[in-house]
Formats: C-alpha cells, structure tokens, sequence
C-alpha cells in the first residue's frame, strides 16, 4: 500500500498534462483561435455528409458496434462493451436508464450539435473516471467570444430511400465580444427497413427529436460563464432483434461551467463544471403480439455531478489535472401480464433503487525530453460506492450480501513517443481498476434474449483488474503514410455469465439463469494496420485492415470480438466536384464462442458511393449529395448483430446542406 501511495504521489505532483491537446499556449488570444479551430470540425465522413453520432462512430479504427436494430447503437471500444469504458458529454456522467443496453449515452446526442468525438484508448482514457478500455467523450459545439458581432449556421435536409428516413438539421452561433450563443435542433423519421432479400424488416423504425442551447458571458476578459442543456426525445422505436420495442425515451442534459484563463504562473486554465441530467426510458410489448405474456420495463437515470480541470505547463512539462464527482441514482421495474392486462402476475425491480457515487482525481502528465521524444505518464484514484435500497432482491441468491458496497479503483499509465525524420514509433502499458456496472452487481432477471438466460447481478464481484501494454510504429511521405497499432489487454477477474444451478427462469422465452460471475483472467489482443496514398492531386486513397482476438482462462471465445475487417476507399475531387467509394467488409467470424449465444457469421463485403457538388445559392454556400450504400444489395449479418438480424439492403441517400 506505501508503493501504490508513493506512485500516486509522483504523479500527482508531477507538473503537467495534455492527453487531449488541450492548448497550452500562455497567449489567450492563441488559445481562443485554437478553440475557433475545434468548433469547426465536422461530424461527417468521406463518403457521408448526413451521418448520425453512431455512423461517424463506426469510422474510428478502435470502435465496432452491437446492433439490435436500426438505431441506438452500443459501441464496442477495443472489442469490450460500453462496461468498461467511460463515454461522457463534455466530461459529464450520462447512465443510460435500460436494463438492455438500448439507449447508451451517444443515442442522447446528434451530430450537428458536436463539434467533436475524442477517442482515447485504454488507462489513457482514465482521465474522466475508472476505465478499462478507454473513453469517449463526446464534445459539443462552443463558440469562441470574438471581436465583432456575428452571426453563422447551417441547414441540411435530405433523404434516405431504404427506409424511408426524412431527416432536418439545423444549428445556428452568434459570437460577440461578450457573449456568445449556440443552438441546434434536428428531427428524424423512419420507417422499417429492408434486407438483401428485398424483405422488411419489422421493428425498425424510429422517431427522434434533439435540440440544444448554450449560452455563454464573459464575466472578464479571461473568465466566462457558461450554460449548456440538451433535450432529447424518441418515441416509437422498433428493435427487431429484441421481444420488446420502445415506447418513449426522454433525456434532459444540463451544466453551468466557470473558466479562467492566466496569462501569468503555472496555472493556464481552470474549468469548473456542475450538472444535471435524467434520462427516463420506457419499453413496451404492445406491438408484439405473438408475446404470450406482456412485460412493462419503465427505468429512470438521474445523475449530479461535478467536473473541475487545470492545466498547466512550465517549460517543457504540461499537465491536466481533473477531479470527477457525481451520484447516480438507477432504477428499473418489470411488471408481467397475462393477455388480460387487467390481471397483474408479478413485479420486480430489475435495478432495485442503485445509487453509484463517485470521486476520483486523475492527472495526465507530458515531458517534451528533447525534440523528437516525448514521455507521457499519469494516473486516477477512484472511489466508487454504491448503495442497494431494495437488497432483498440480492439475498434471494446472494443471502447476506451487504446493502452497500465501497470500492478503491486506482490506475496509472506510460508511454514513450520517438520521432525520427519521418518515422514516429510509440510504446506504453497501464494498470487500472474497474466497479462492476449497476446490471452485473445488482441486476435481478434482466432477460438477455441474445443468449435467451436470465441474469443476476452479484454485489460481492472483484473490481476487474487490466494490465495494458500497447505499441505504434508508422511512417509519413508527402504523399502517404502507413501506421500500424497493436495493444494487448489482460483482464484479472473477468466479468461474464455463467448459468446457475438454483433458480428458474422468469421470463417465459427463457431457457435458464445466468449468474454474473468472475472468470480468473481474460486476454484481448487487436492490431490496426492504416495507410493512405496521394495517387495524384486529385485522386487520394485510403486502407484499413484490422484484427482482434480474445480468449478466455481456457482458451474459450469471448463473445463479440471482431474478425478480421477491411476497408478501402478511393476520393476523387476537382473544383466543386467531389466523388468516393468505398469496399469494406469482414471475414467469416470463425472464432465464435455458443457459451455466449454466438454462431458462425459469414464473410461478406459491401461497395457504397456517393458524389457531391458544391455552389453558391442566394449567397449560401451550398453542398448537395447524392450516393448508395451496399450498391449490390447484398444480403448479410454481421458478428455483432443481435440475434444475426440482417443489415439494411441497397440504401439510396441524399441531403442538401446549406452554410452560412
């Protein structure tokens, strides 16, 4: 205990950090351009303009998706499941309210109010709380403070044929000298989509409203205060792979934020943020009459928090420093009827009343040693603390397990950057602690219709433990570069589930009962290899093959991991023209594991293109698109498919974007 206190205490007294390129400049006037720079990035891909957060997503090399239909999304970061890993807004903590994983936090965004993802990969990502394999914080637009007053936005609209969806998004910024405005708003419809075999697809469709306001005062000329709230509804969403549909889901995300900026000392910035969200989602089975028995899952997610950063920089040391606090409180009923809805049988909470709190201080450090090397190092000190209301729920199969459980998470990280003429090599390892998530330690029958078990939470589960090491190694010209990651993870205490000798099943699809439990150890492994190629000055290229594999102490399967995947692409533009296409696809996912549910999935491989135009209208500059994805109708699942429900077939879109 004296060595883990004595590491903790280096890093923490260390002066610096700047995992994610947090300005460091001492000219305010520098950092303001910078943060300029930030607000207009644009949440699109090359070969679509009007994607949703999960499809600009699905870009990153290090994320894959489980898909239970059409929309809301779980991502996968390193092949492991959003438990282990922190996906926040803006640093802030957002717990989804369904038991089945059906509404993760980035389902309570939109593209056109984000002004960027950042992605950061394993212990590195620790800076926003306890992690395993990473984080993802999700940034909304802010619009920097400005000299003159003015005004800009844009407006998109379009279409997409497969499905019928009609979408509109809107965002709109006024800066001024000392004060500043950003607003969004944006609806999507769709309808059920359809499958390579030209058959529909039930329970596919969905509706979804967003809409965003920030309000930001300069209080001096190096603070400011700001206001922030996001409101999201979706109503009438169908997910084929599930027995249930969602009625209604509701999201209200709120913070107030104080920063100061110091043109003089170590200290550069300091951020304060409080906020507030609740997140009420409600199932339903009304629609799904081939059920025998109906089932009401309604569950509530209301989450304060605290997040307040520094950053700092001497010479050629920088540092973050930030402390997280929050208190969630989750909870989840399930109510089953017989046909005759005015009979009621049974009732349960599937989340009995969990309170999570949380506080935890995290440092990132970076030591410029010389010109061409870079020694990254930090670390987290978590306390995570949770608390059962209803704990007779546990003692049915955990009799005596106490009603509130306290947990030490500590973590710590390194790497090393070299740079030489035009090869960049890295390497770095981690440790770090994880809680088990409210569903592993509390959860009562929560249905899993991926592997058809009931499951059962257990309090008394180990914090799993990873051990992290991770390497690059890449290679820049003037007209290409090729870089190839690997990182490797070994997981003490594995949390899966295993089928329990006591108990039934509750639901009536159900074949049996799983019991959340620990494994000895897990290993995951997954290499990226990138290139891209300049092939004349209007024609660039692009690839990506990446490979996963993971096992468990017996040399067994786990579940969800990624076979190995390819894209490349093609980009041609000349003056306002612009054309791509792209083949992506993956190989037949022999390294399947039945324990959990899983079957062999065929390969398969999937050409889209799409073509733009840019021009001015009225004095708006205008961009219009017009492309199909899976251009040859292609039937298929892929791995990640719950239940092997099929993808969308030939897609045709196109939108229309207006800037001013």
């Amino acid at each position: 205990m004296k060595n883990l206190l004595a590491v903790f205490g280096f890093l923490f007294l260390g002066v610096s950090a700047n995992a994610q390129n947090v300005p460091t400049q001492t000219d305010s006037a520098t950092r303001i351009e910078e943060v300029k720079v930030i607000a207009k990035r644009k949440i699109e891909t090359d070969m679509k303009m009007s994607v949703s957060v999960d499809e600009f997503l699905a870009s990153s090399q290090k994320i894959s998706f489980i898909k239970r239909g059409a929309y809301a999304w779980e991502p996968l970061l390193n092949n492991m499941g959003t438990e282990r890993s922190t996906i926040t807004i803006d640093g802030m903590h957002v717990f989804g309210a369904c038991t089945d994983k059906m509404d993760p936090v980035t389902s309570y965004v939109e593209s056109n109010n984000l002004s960027a993802i950042d992605i950061t990969s394993g212990q590195e990502g620790s800076l926003h709380g306890a992690t395993v394999a990473g984080s993802i914080d999700l940034k909304r637009k802010s619009t920097a403070f400005g000299l003159e007053k003015k005004w800009n936005g844009a407006y998109q609209t379009g279409v997409e044929f497969n499905n019928r969806q009609f979408f509109n998004l809107g965002n709109l910024s006024y800066s001024g000298e000392k004060f500043v405005a950003d607003g969004s708003i944006s609806f999507r419809k769709a309808g059920n989509y359809y499958d390579g075999n030209q058959d529909e697809v039930n329970h596919s469709q969905f509706h979804k409203f967003n809409t965003s306001l920030g309000l930001a005062y300069k209080t001096s000329p190096l603070s400011s205060i700001r206001v922030d709230a996001i409101y999201d509804k979706a109503k009438d969403v169908g997910f084929p792979a599930l027995p249930m549909d969602l009625w209604l889901s509701r999201a209200m995300i709120t913070s107030v934020a104080y920063k100061q900026l110091f043109e003089e000392g170590l200290v550069k910035v300091w951020d304060t943020k409080f906020y507030f969200n609740t997140i009420e989602h409600y199932m339903d089975d009304t629609k799904r009459p081939e059920n025998l028995v109906h089932m009401d899952m309604p569950g509530w997610s209301t989450t304060y928090g605290l997040v307040s950063g520094a950053n700092l920089q001497r010479g050629d040391y920088s540092a973050e420093i930030q402390l997280n606090a929050y208190d969630n409180l989750s909870i989840a009923e399930m109510t089953m009827y017989p046909q005759d809805r005015s009979n009621k049988t049974m009732f349960a909470y599937s989340w009995p009343w969990v309170t999570t709190r949380f506080a935890g201080l995290s440092m990132n450090n970076s030591w410029d040693i010389s010109e061409w090397s870079r020694l990254n190092f930090g670390g987290s000190l978590g306390l995570n603390y949770n608390h059962s209301k209803y704990v007779e729920f546990n003692w049915i199969f955990h009799p005596g397990t106490p009603q509130e459980k306290c947990r030490i998470l500590p973590g710590v990280h390194a790497s090393y950057q070299l740079n030489i003429n035009q090869f960049d090599f890295s390497v770095g390892t981690g440790y770090g602690h994880r809680a088990p998530s409210v569903s592993e330690a509390y959860g009562y029958y929560i249905y899993n219709s991926f592997d058809r078990y009931d499951y059962i939470g257990n309090p008394d589960l180990k914090n799993e433990i990873s051990y992290e090491a991770n390497a690059s190694a890449g290679f820049k010209s003037e007209r290409g570069a090729l870089e190839a990651t690997v990182n490797y993870f070994h997981i003490q205490h594995y949390i899966v589930g295993k089928i329990l000798s006591l108990g039934s099943p509750m639901n009536y699809q159900s074949v049996g009962v799983k019991g959340y439990t620990s494994l000895n150890h897990g290993k995951l492994f997954n290499a990226t290899l990138h290139a891209n190629y300049d092939i004349f000055s209007h024609l660039h290229w692009k690839g990506t093959l990446i490979y996963a594999r993971a096992t468990d102490d017996n040399g067994g399967n786990l579940p969800f991991i990624r076979p190995l995947s390819y894209q490349t692409s093609l980009h041609f533009m000349h003056r306002k023209f612009g054309i791509q296409t792209s083949l992506n696809g993956d190989f037949a996912q022999d390294n399947y594991s039945p324990e959990y549910g899983e079957d062999l999935t065929p390969a398969y491989r999937i050409w889209n293109i799409s073509a733009d135009y840019t021009f001015d209208y009225k004095g708006f500059k205008t961009v219009l698109q017009v492309g199909a994805e899976n251009v040859f109708n292609q039937y298929y699942s892929t791995y990640a498919d719950w239940g092997n429900i099929p993808r969308m077939g030939r897609n045709l879109f196109t939108s229309l974007k207006f800037n001013f």
